[in-house]
């Protein structure tokens, strides 16, 4: 928190601001600053040290019996309904449910889903397919 003083009262604390800025457009170029944060978020916010493997909160959260599963499931869920809203075919879409369901139905399983946590990636799966839309349906042009 920055700590301001003046000079009629007592200082005055203030959040400072994170060092990262999310775009709230709903243009293609928005869409895909949002989704690659949470797929940062989700699979790789964080490096385990000893092994140097990044890991999110999909396999942190993961770790809590139940509840941790649904918290991540809905986390993912983001990604899809980001590209539902980008107008992508129904058939990725179900692609990308079923990532996202097959993580979440292995990630249940006690001990060996949690460990299966660390390796599958569905998040990393679905931005895939995400961006190939977005870089074939709304190409980035520099200027």
């Amino acid at each position: 928190m920055a700590i301001e003083t003046h000079q009629s009262g007592p200082r005055v604390e203030r959040p400072r601001r994170m060092g990262y800025e999310l775009p709230v457009g709903t243009d293609p170029h928005s869409v895909r600053q949002r989704v690659e944060a949470m797929e940062i978020l989700l699979e790789r916010s964080m490096v385990i040290p000893g092994i140097n493997r990044a890991v999110g909160l999909d396999a942190i959260i993961g770790l809590v019996p139940v509840v941790g599963d649904i918290i991540t499931a809905v986390m993912g869920a983001y990604l899809i309904w980001e590209a539902k809203n980008l107008g992508m075919p129904k058939w990725k879409l179900w692609r990308m449910a079923g990532n996202l369901a097959f993580d979440s139905a292995v990630g249940a399983v006690p001990v060996a889903g949690d460990l299966f946590d660390f390796l599958f990636r569905s998040n990393t799966r679905n931005l895939k397919i995400i961006k190939r839309h977005l870089d074939k349906h709304h190409p980035v042009i520099e200027q």
